[in-house]
Protein backbone atom coordinates (compact mmCIF):
# COMPACT_ATOMS: atom_id res chain seq x y z
CA UNK A 1 0.00 0.00 0.00
CA UNK A 2 1.21 3.68 -0.74
CA UNK A 3 0.52 7.00 0.60
CA UNK A 4 -0.05 10.26 -1.52
CA UNK A 5 0.78 13.19 -0.28
CA UNK A 6 0.04 16.91 -1.30
CA UNK A 7 1.92 19.80 -0.40
CA UNK A 8 0.22 23.06 -1.11
CA UNK A 9 1.02 27.05 -1.49
CA UNK A 10 -2.59 28.43 -2.18
CA UNK A 11 -2.53 31.51 -3.81
CA UNK A 12 -3.14 34.67 -1.56
CA UNK A 13 -5.10 36.85 -3.79
CA UNK A 14 -7.45 34.45 -4.59
CA UNK A 15 -9.91 33.78 -1.66
CA UNK A 16 -12.22 31.38 -4.44
CA UNK A 17 -9.70 29.20 -4.97
CA UNK A 18 -9.02 28.73 -1.82
CA UNK A 19 -11.92 28.47 -0.42
CA UNK A 20 -12.33 25.43 -3.29
CA UNK A 21 -9.20 23.79 -1.94
CA UNK A 22 -9.94 23.65 1.32
CA UNK A 23 -13.26 21.94 0.53
CA UNK A 24 -12.41 19.81 -2.09
CA UNK A 25 -9.76 18.49 0.50
CA UNK A 26 -11.88 18.25 3.29
CA UNK A 27 -14.26 16.26 0.95
CA UNK A 28 -11.46 13.63 0.25
CA UNK A 29 -10.92 12.97 3.72
CA UNK A 30 -7.03 13.91 3.50
CA UNK A 31 -5.29 13.98 6.82
CA UNK A 32 -3.84 17.43 7.71
CA UNK A 33 0.30 16.40 8.90
CA UNK A 34 0.67 20.07 9.06
CA UNK A 35 -0.14 23.37 7.34
CA UNK A 36 -0.17 23.45 3.49
CA UNK A 37 0.49 19.14 3.95
CA UNK A 38 -1.89 16.25 3.36
CA UNK A 39 -1.92 12.86 2.91
CA UNK A 40 -4.48 9.85 2.36
CA UNK A 41 -3.75 6.27 1.08
CA UNK A 42 -3.34 6.02 -2.08
CA UNK A 43 -6.17 4.68 -4.56
CA UNK A 44 -7.90 5.35 -8.06
CA UNK A 45 -10.45 7.84 -6.69
CA UNK A 46 -8.33 9.25 -4.25
CA UNK A 47 -5.47 9.88 -6.47
CA UNK A 48 -7.96 11.37 -9.35
CA UNK A 49 -8.81 13.81 -6.58
CA UNK A 50 -5.54 15.07 -4.99
CA UNK A 51 -4.59 15.26 -8.63
CA UNK A 52 -7.82 17.59 -9.66
CA UNK A 53 -6.82 20.02 -6.40
CA UNK A 54 -3.43 19.68 -7.89
CA UNK A 55 -4.04 20.81 -11.06
CA UNK A 56 -6.87 23.27 -9.88
CA UNK A 57 -4.49 25.47 -7.10
CA UNK A 58 -1.79 25.57 -10.08
CA UNK A 59 -4.31 26.70 -12.90
CA UNK A 60 -5.21 29.49 -9.50
CA UNK A 61 -2.23 30.97 -9.13
CA UNK A 62 -0.43 28.42 -6.59
CA UNK A 63 2.09 25.83 -6.28
CA UNK A 64 1.05 22.16 -5.12
CA UNK A 65 3.19 19.11 -5.55
CA UNK A 66 1.19 15.58 -5.50
CA UNK A 67 4.09 12.53 -4.21
CA UNK A 68 4.20 8.80 -3.57
CA UNK A 69 5.38 7.99 0.16
CA UNK A 70 6.18 4.12 0.59
CA UNK A 71 3.97 2.91 3.52
CA UNK A 72 6.42 0.73 5.33
CA UNK A 73 8.54 4.21 6.40
CA UNK A 74 5.63 5.87 8.45
CA UNK A 75 2.18 4.86 10.84
CA UNK A 76 0.32 7.17 9.13
CA UNK A 77 -2.75 4.79 9.50
CA UNK A 78 -3.41 6.13 13.03
CA UNK A 79 -3.70 9.35 11.54
CA UNK A 80 -7.05 8.10 9.82
CA UNK A 81 -9.20 7.21 13.33
CA UNK A 82 -12.58 8.10 12.92
CA UNK A 83 -13.71 6.71 16.40
CA UNK A 84 -14.28 10.44 17.62
CA UNK A 85 -16.46 11.06 14.61
CA UNK A 86 -18.80 7.89 14.59
CA UNK A 87 -18.85 8.37 18.73
CA UNK A 88 -21.00 12.01 17.77
CA UNK A 89 -22.69 9.99 15.29
CA UNK A 90 -24.57 7.67 18.19
CA UNK A 91 -24.56 10.17 20.39
CA UNK A 92 -27.25 11.48 17.27
CA UNK A 93 -28.69 8.69 16.83
CA UNK A 94 -28.83 8.07 20.73
CA UNK A 95 -30.89 11.40 20.46
CA UNK A 96 -33.26 10.72 17.51
CA UNK A 97 -34.69 7.87 19.35
CA UNK A 98 -36.48 10.77 21.81
CA UNK A 99 -38.19 12.48 19.02
CA UNK A 100 -41.56 12.69 18.24
CA UNK A 101 -42.20 9.99 15.27
CA UNK A 102 -42.24 12.37 12.33
CA UNK A 103 -39.11 13.90 13.10
CA UNK A 104 -37.54 10.95 14.09
CA UNK A 105 -37.99 9.72 10.17
CA UNK A 106 -36.59 13.12 8.90
CA UNK A 107 -33.76 12.86 11.32
CA UNK A 108 -32.94 9.24 10.31
CA UNK A 109 -32.76 9.88 7.13
CA UNK A 110 -30.27 12.58 7.77
CA UNK A 111 -27.87 10.63 9.89
CA UNK A 112 -27.87 7.89 7.39
CA UNK A 113 -26.70 10.21 4.82
CA UNK A 114 -23.99 11.71 7.31
CA UNK A 115 -23.34 8.20 8.22
CA UNK A 116 -22.33 7.15 4.29
CA UNK A 117 -20.22 10.57 3.97
CA UNK A 118 -18.03 9.23 6.81
CA UNK A 119 -17.71 5.49 5.78
CA UNK A 120 -16.66 6.94 2.43
CA UNK A 121 -13.75 8.70 4.16
CA UNK A 122 -13.23 5.58 6.73
CA UNK A 123 -10.02 4.29 4.91
CA UNK A 124 -9.85 1.76 7.51
CA UNK A 125 -12.94 0.72 8.87
CA UNK A 126 -13.56 -1.16 11.79
CA UNK A 127 -15.49 -2.20 14.81
CA UNK A 128 -16.60 1.71 15.51
CA UNK A 129 -18.12 1.97 11.96
CA UNK A 130 -20.28 -0.99 12.33
CA UNK A 131 -21.43 -0.38 15.64
CA UNK A 132 -22.46 3.05 14.71
CA UNK A 133 -24.13 1.59 11.56
CA UNK A 134 -26.04 -1.28 13.80
CA UNK A 135 -26.89 1.75 15.92
CA UNK A 136 -28.59 3.20 13.17
CA UNK A 137 -30.09 -0.13 11.35
CA UNK A 138 -31.63 -0.45 14.80
CA UNK A 139 -33.39 2.79 14.90
CA UNK A 140 -34.28 2.57 11.14
CA UNK A 141 -36.19 -1.14 11.88
CA UNK A 142 -38.21 0.17 14.71
CA UNK A 143 -39.46 2.97 12.07
CA UNK A 144 -40.11 0.86 9.74
CA UNK A 145 -39.18 -2.77 10.15
CA UNK A 146 -39.79 -3.86 6.48
CA UNK A 147 -38.38 -0.60 4.68
CA UNK A 148 -36.07 -1.99 1.59
CA UNK A 149 -32.79 -1.48 1.62
CA UNK A 150 -31.06 -0.90 -2.14
CA UNK A 151 -29.80 -3.48 -3.97
CA UNK A 152 -26.79 -3.57 -6.42
CA UNK A 153 -28.90 -5.29 -9.41
CA UNK A 154 -29.31 -3.11 -12.85
CA UNK A 155 -32.82 -2.01 -13.86
CA UNK A 156 -33.97 -4.11 -16.72
CA UNK A 157 -36.63 -2.67 -19.12
CA UNK A 158 -39.73 -4.30 -18.57
CA UNK A 159 -42.38 -5.23 -21.54
CA UNK A 160 -45.87 -3.46 -20.28
CA UNK A 161 -47.70 -5.84 -22.00
CA UNK A 162 -46.52 -8.47 -19.67
CA UNK A 163 -47.80 -6.62 -17.08
CA UNK A 164 -51.20 -6.41 -17.63
CA UNK A 165 -54.56 -7.25 -15.48
CA UNK A 166 -52.08 -8.71 -13.03
CA UNK A 167 -52.04 -8.76 -9.56
CA UNK A 168 -49.52 -6.54 -7.47
CA UNK A 169 -48.26 -6.90 -3.84
CA UNK A 170 -46.36 -4.29 -1.26
CA UNK A 171 -46.43 -4.01 2.31
CA UNK A 172 -49.44 -2.24 4.05
CA UNK A 173 -49.87 0.72 5.86
CA UNK A 174 -48.99 2.76 2.94
CA UNK A 175 -46.73 5.74 2.26
CA UNK A 176 -45.46 7.85 -0.06
CA UNK A 177 -42.97 5.82 -2.14
CA UNK A 178 -45.71 2.59 -1.97
CA UNK A 179 -48.40 5.27 -2.43
CA UNK A 180 -46.45 6.77 -5.56
CA UNK A 181 -45.82 3.75 -6.98
CA UNK A 182 -49.17 2.01 -6.93
CA UNK A 183 -50.60 4.66 -8.55
CA UNK A 184 -48.28 4.74 -11.29
CA UNK A 185 -48.56 1.22 -11.84
CA UNK A 186 -52.51 2.09 -12.71
CA UNK A 187 -52.32 5.08 -14.13
CA UNK A 188 -49.47 3.96 -16.26
CA UNK A 189 -48.93 0.67 -16.41
CA UNK A 190 -51.31 -1.61 -15.63
CA UNK A 191 -54.76 -0.16 -15.73
CA UNK A 192 -56.68 -2.83 -14.59
CA UNK A 193 -54.27 -3.90 -11.98
CA UNK A 194 -55.35 -5.16 -8.51
CA UNK A 195 -53.34 -4.46 -5.42
CA UNK A 196 -52.35 -6.60 -2.19
CA UNK A 197 -51.86 -4.85 0.77
CA UNK A 198 -49.30 -7.31 2.91
CA UNK A 199 -48.68 -7.65 6.62
CA UNK A 200 -45.11 -9.22 5.94
CA UNK A 201 -43.17 -9.33 2.77
CA UNK A 202 -43.09 -13.17 3.16
CA UNK A 203 -46.83 -13.37 2.74
CA UNK A 204 -46.60 -12.52 -1.03
CA UNK A 205 -47.92 -14.46 -3.48
CA UNK A 206 -45.58 -16.71 -6.27
CA UNK A 207 -48.36 -15.01 -8.74
CA UNK A 208 -48.22 -11.58 -7.98
CA UNK A 209 -45.86 -8.71 -9.03
CA UNK A 210 -44.08 -7.26 -5.79
CA UNK A 211 -42.67 -4.02 -5.27
CA UNK A 212 -41.09 -2.11 -2.23
CA UNK A 213 -39.67 -4.80 -0.40
CA UNK A 214 -36.10 -6.66 -0.11
CA UNK A 215 -36.21 -9.22 -2.73
CA UNK A 216 -39.57 -7.56 -4.82
CA UNK A 217 -39.46 -7.52 -8.64
CA UNK A 218 -39.21 -3.56 -8.34
CA UNK A 219 -37.95 -1.90 -5.30
CA UNK A 220 -35.06 0.13 -4.70
CA UNK A 221 -31.88 -0.32 -6.96
CA UNK A 222 -28.07 1.26 -5.96
CA UNK A 223 -26.90 2.66 -9.37
CA UNK A 224 -23.70 5.11 -9.85
CA UNK A 225 -26.01 7.94 -9.84
CA UNK A 226 -27.37 7.12 -6.21
CA UNK A 227 -30.16 5.22 -4.76
CA UNK A 228 -33.44 4.71 -6.97
CA UNK A 229 -36.76 4.76 -5.07
CA UNK A 230 -39.50 2.24 -5.96
CA UNK A 231 -40.84 4.69 -8.26
CA UNK A 232 -38.07 5.44 -9.54
CA UNK A 233 -37.38 2.10 -10.52
CA UNK A 234 -40.63 1.76 -12.11
CA UNK A 235 -39.94 4.47 -14.03
CA UNK A 236 -36.98 3.33 -15.66
CA UNK A 237 -38.25 -0.37 -15.96
CA UNK A 238 -41.01 0.69 -18.42
CA UNK A 239 -39.54 3.59 -20.09
CA UNK A 240 -41.21 6.63 -18.58
CA UNK A 241 -38.29 8.24 -17.68
CA UNK A 242 -38.75 10.64 -20.69
CA UNK A 243 -42.16 11.95 -18.58
CA UNK A 244 -40.93 15.47 -17.45
CA UNK A 245 -44.00 16.19 -15.26
CA UNK A 246 -43.51 12.46 -13.82
CA UNK A 247 -39.65 13.51 -13.26
CA UNK A 248 -40.98 15.95 -11.19
CA UNK A 249 -42.67 13.76 -9.42
CA UNK A 250 -39.65 11.59 -9.09
CA UNK A 251 -37.80 14.07 -7.06
CA UNK A 252 -40.52 14.52 -4.63
CA UNK A 253 -41.38 11.14 -3.89
CA UNK A 254 -37.17 10.57 -3.38
CA UNK A 255 -36.97 13.86 -1.25
CA UNK A 256 -39.73 12.32 0.87
CA UNK A 257 -38.71 8.50 0.80
CA UNK A 258 -34.70 8.71 0.75
CA UNK A 259 -33.77 12.39 1.50
CA UNK A 260 -31.13 14.61 -0.42
CA UNK A 261 -31.99 17.46 -2.68
CA UNK A 262 -34.68 19.49 -1.07
CA UNK A 263 -37.68 20.31 -3.65
CA UNK A 264 -40.14 23.13 -2.79
CA UNK A 265 -43.52 21.19 -3.44
CA UNK A 266 -42.01 18.19 -0.95
CA UNK A 267 -43.21 19.15 2.69
CA UNK A 268 -46.79 20.60 1.04
CA UNK A 269 -47.55 16.92 -0.49
CA UNK A 270 -46.28 15.03 2.65
CA UNK A 271 -48.74 17.46 4.37
CA UNK A 272 -51.36 16.42 2.88
CA UNK A 273 -50.57 12.74 2.66
CA UNK A 274 -50.94 12.97 6.26
CA UNK A 275 -54.39 14.21 6.49
CA UNK A 276 -55.39 12.09 3.81
CA UNK A 277 -53.87 8.89 6.09
CA UNK A 278 -55.71 10.33 9.00
CA UNK A 279 -59.24 10.35 7.36
CA UNK A 280 -58.45 7.24 5.18
CA UNK A 281 -60.56 3.56 6.59
CA UNK A 282 -58.16 1.40 4.85
CA UNK A 283 -55.14 1.16 2.20
CA UNK A 284 -57.93 1.10 -0.91
CA UNK A 285 -59.55 4.39 0.45
CA UNK A 286 -56.01 6.04 0.79
CA UNK A 287 -54.85 4.73 -2.50
CA UNK A 288 -57.81 6.12 -4.03
CA UNK A 289 -57.91 9.80 -2.39
CA UNK A 290 -54.26 10.14 -2.57
CA UNK A 291 -53.95 9.12 -6.05
CA UNK A 292 -56.43 12.22 -7.31
CA UNK A 293 -54.00 14.46 -5.34
CA UNK A 294 -51.07 12.60 -7.62
CA UNK A 295 -53.07 12.77 -10.63
CA UNK A 296 -53.56 16.60 -10.12
CA UNK A 297 -49.88 17.30 -9.27
CA UNK A 298 -48.77 15.84 -12.52
CA UNK A 299 -51.29 17.84 -14.70
CA UNK A 300 -49.78 20.52 -13.14
CA UNK A 301 -46.47 19.50 -14.20
CA UNK A 302 -47.63 18.75 -17.26
CA UNK A 303 -49.38 22.32 -17.70
CA UNK A 304 -45.76 23.73 -16.75
CA UNK A 305 -43.78 21.60 -18.95
CA UNK A 306 -45.84 22.02 -22.47
CA UNK A 307 -45.01 24.76 -24.16
CA UNK A 308 -47.55 27.48 -24.80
Amino acid sequence: MKWLLLIISLPTENATARMRAWRALKASGAAVLRDGVYLIPDGVGRRAALAQIEADIGQSGGAAWLLEVNEADYPFATLFDRSGDYQALAGEIAAAELLPAAEQVRQTRRLRKAWRALATIDFFPGEAQRQTEALLEALENRLSPHEPHGSADSIARRDPAQYQGRRWATRCDLWVDRIASAWLIRRFIDPTARFLWLDHPGACPPDAVGFDFDGAEFSHVDTPSGTKVTFETLLTAFGLVQDTALARLAAIVHCLDAGGLPVAEAAGLERLLHGIKGRSADDDTLLDAAGQVFDDLYRAFQHETTPA
